[in-house]
């Protein structure tokens, strides 16, 4: 970075940030004491004594306590636009997080109904079979009962699926006419009527009507808390896979106003008409790298949880299938053929967007490397940085294959700590210690990052950091794959700066380098000095973007004068 002209600044800087342990992710210097900021951006990093040697009479000092500092975190696979409404008041969390047992989330909506005015729709999120033991897949008739005078609907964790009552379906105007969005469905009867089952993105999301697919009007206000939530989290980055595009004015004018708190970095869901009406790199105006369309999502196959990834092997037969409403011996299968793979391809791909392919099975894994190795020589596009992104059952020659294409995998590995017991006991036996191989990933080359696909699971890049290296369940009482660990740096990595490069920024962010923002984390321990099972527990303290804090803790022990 020593060439960005921003090292030219004058010398006397704006902030500087002193007695902390710095840990900058960069390899030319892994450890400073203390840094300094001149217009948002690190203009020097080094030991106390070099750094104060530049203070001025008007620079503001931070003195951090000794304190960790890391880069911001970056959280390549989120859904900002999405989690605003299970953060917001309009939509009732269920999440096994939230409601752990099957009797508190029905608890939970019968309290909620009946405090509901007459008509009020309701919308639930969280529903989990597998993990709230007891539950069953909802009916509308069950539905019905529960709400009889409100449009109810319920979203399953994965956001893969969602049922709704009749009015529910009345009020999203679902006839049997209606044409099923592009790579999902919505279920009907033997008489062609909508049961109020929605299968996979984007149905299930439009099942769940009103409360969830925020107004215009309400929006901005909910974002704003959004951006709130994830600065407390230690975020300054995150992507939003999976932009609608009534939301992309939204997010721009966000970007230029005092409460955007995370730079955002934004892909447009794929649909039938294959364009989009933004080109790649539009957003925010006024130059502060806030807000950026920089890619397409499209989705290759669903969600484990609920039996349609696509698998060269069987689930297992348990009562936990069975309960799914699994056949014996069930495999899901792809929501596209090769062929609309190769269309999107081609209408996207074109055009110099970035493509994230949502893709959890092997076999639709290898459908995707074989349409991308025959398209990727039609264009001239060598440093396409095409992402695959959970991977559940990815191969390690399957991650060799993309890796010498030039794919890059964001991996779910939180699906390891809350589900990991479940995929090896109910799900797929001892394929699942394969679950989200981090360690093949890298052994094949690849610059790889970890997520949280937000709101499945909290945002917790801490907690990411604690699985990748350990692989241990939450329960305790399993690891998937030892083998498959890695260590903390290249942990660290996946959730600063590659997490950064995924998402075209790793010029502007990632790590703590003279030329980038300012974007840091302040942590309340080192995670080179925690066990590494409790690194998950260490707390945010405080999150600054470009040098301006955007969170900052209650006991926090940071001063500044």
């Amino acid at each position: 970075m020593s060439t960005d002209p921003v090292t030219t600044l004058a010398a006397v800087p704006d902030t500087v940030f002193v007695n902390a342990t710095v840990i900058t992710v960069d390899p030319a210097r892994p450890r400073a004491e203390a840094l300094a900021v001149t217009a948002g951006r690190i203009t020097a990093v080094g030991t106390e004594a070099e750094v104060r040697a530049l203070a001025g009479p008007l620079t503001e000092t931070v003195d951090l306590a000794g304190r960790t500092v890391l880069p911001g975190f970056v959280e390549a696979h989120g859904h900002p636009t999405v989690a605003m409404t299970i953060d917001g008041p309009d939509v009732v969390d269920i999440r096994p997080m939230t409601c752990p047992t099957a009797e508190s989330v029905v608890a939970t909506i019968r309290e909620t109904v009946a405090a509901a005015e007459p008509g009020e729709p309701l919308a639930f999120f969280g529903w989990d079979i597998l993990l709230q033991e007891g539950l069953e897949e909802p009916t509308k008739a069950w539905l019905d009962e529960l709400a009889p005078g409100n449009p109810l609907a319920i979203l399953q964790n994965s956001a893969h699926l969602s049922w709704g009552n009749s009015l529910a379906i009345k009020a999203i105007e679902l006839t049997r006419d209606t044409v099923d969005p592009d790579g999902c469905h919505f279920e009907r009867d033997e008489r062609g009527e909508p049961t109020g089952k929605a299968v996979e993105v984007p149905a299930s999301l439009m099942m769940m009507g009103t409360p969830f697919n925020t107004s215009p009007e309400r929006a901005p206000e909910l974002l704003a808390h959004e951006h709130d939530v994830l600065a407390s989290r230690g975020l300054t980055m995150t992507g939003d896979l999976g932009l609608r595009a009534a939301m992309r004015p939204v997010c721009a004018e966000l970007a230029v106003t005092d409460r955007a708190k995370v730079r955002v970095r934004a892909y447009e869901m794929s649909d039938a008409a294959m364009r989009s009406g933004a080109a790649p790199g539009d957003g925010d105006s006024a130059g502060g790298a806030m807000f950026r369309q920089i890619g397409i999502k499209m989705w290759a196959d669903g969600s484990p949880w609920i039996g349609n990834i696509a698998t060269s092997f069987p689930y297992l037969n348990t009562p936990q299938t069975a309960a799914l409403g699994l056949a014996l011996d069930h495999r899901g299968c792809a929501n596209y053929t090769a062929d609309q793979v190769r269309d999107i391809i081609d209408a996207y791909f074109s055009e110099g967007w970035q493509l994230a392919c949502h893709v959890h099975g092997d076999t639709a894994v290898e459908m995707l490397l074989d349409v991308f190795a025959e398209k990727l020589p039609e264009y001239d596009r060598p440093d396409h940085r095409t992402r695959f992104e959970h991977c559940g059952t990815m191969t390690a020659d399957q991650y060799r294959r993309a890796a010498r294409l030039g794919i890059t995998c964001s991996l779910f590995v939180d699906h390891i700590y809350y589900w990991g017991d479940v995929l090896v006991d109910s799900l797929f036996g001892e394929r699942a210690h394969d679950w989200a191989n981090a360690r093949a990933a890298l052994d094949a080359g690849m610059r790889i990052s970890f997520h949280n696909d937000a709101p499945v699971t909290p945002v917790e890049p801490l907690r990411n950091i604690q699985v990748a290296v350990t692989r241990r369940t939450r329960s305790g009482a399993r690891v998937l794959g030892p083998e498959h660990r890695v260590d903390l740096d290249e942990a660290i990595r996946a959730q600063t700066a590659d997490a950064a490069w995924q998402l075209q920024s790793e010029h502007e962010a990632g790590s703590i380098e003279i030329g980038k923002y300012a974007d840091l984390v302040v942590l309340s321990a080192d995670p080179y000095e925690t066990d590494p099972h409790e690194i998950g527990d260490i707390e945010v303290l405080a999150t600054y973007l470009a040098g301006a804090p955007t969170f900052t803790a209650a006991a926090t022990p940071v001063t500044t004068t």
